[in-house]
């Protein structure tokens, strides 16, 4: 299990940019690591050589909520893009849009995307821009972005959003039922042998992976 989310305040920064893909987020040299942390030195690596990139600043560093622009996380499927976004410190993304992938990788890992209207959007990255120390609260709870100049609604996927309150991902979910499948085991009849098999193989799955 993770923390449970039901909220979160912190520093905004604002990355100016719009279709912004995986590739950028994570350059594909730094995807061959096994581990599922330690990524924070890959975070746009290639943007990051040079010295004025806003995450090069030392007055952003304590950002835990980017502020990006249209159609973030764009392109190719790469859950090591919200690794190195969760590792770098970041907890909230805001955007007027995401890519379907990249959106269901972030909330399966803790990472909360949050859509608002390309205007609201604007106006945040307008402050973040200015004021180094401007903060943004998210409350999962009410389903409300929240800040000095104003506040506003979103949604999120009925589900994800309970596994984040929770405090849970999907190999939880799935080691949570692990009762009933060794009960299912149990009685099945020969027929069913090949696919009980299987069933168990994923459970041990899920066990070794969170276990590691």
């Amino acid at each position: 299990m993770r923390e449970p989310m039901k909220g979160y305040t912190g520093r905004a920064v604002a990355l100016r940019r719009d279709d912004v893909d995986t590739d950028q987020i994570i350059p594909a040299e730094f995807c061959k690591r096994l581990t599922r942390s330690g990524y924070e030195d890959t975070l746009f690596g290639h943007w990051r050589k040079d010295p004025d990139f806003v995450l090069n600043r030392p007055e952003h560093r304590a950002a835990g909520v980017l502020v990006a622009g249209h159609n973030f996380g764009t392109g190719s499927s790469r859950e090591h893009a919200v690794w190195a976004l969760r590792d770098w410190g970041f907890r909230v993304v805001v955007a007027s849009s995401f890519g379907d992938i990249f959106l269901r990788n972030a909330l399966k890992n803790g990472l909360l995307a949050v859509s608002l209207p390309a205007p609201v959007v604007a106006e945040l990255a307008e402050h973040a821009t200015a004021e180094p120390e401007f903060e943004i609260g998210v409350d999962l709870e009410e389903l409300t972005v929240t800040t000095a100049v104003g506040s506003w609604d979103f949604t999120v996927d009925h589900r994800a959003r309970r596994l984040l309150l929770d405090g849970l991902d999907d190999i939880d979910v799935t080691l949570g039922k692990s009762d009933r499948i060794t009960a299912f085991e149990e009685r099945r009849p020969r027929w069913m042998t090949s696919i009980a098999r299987g069933t168990y193989s994923s459970l041990e799955t899920a066990r070794r992976r969170r276990a590691s």
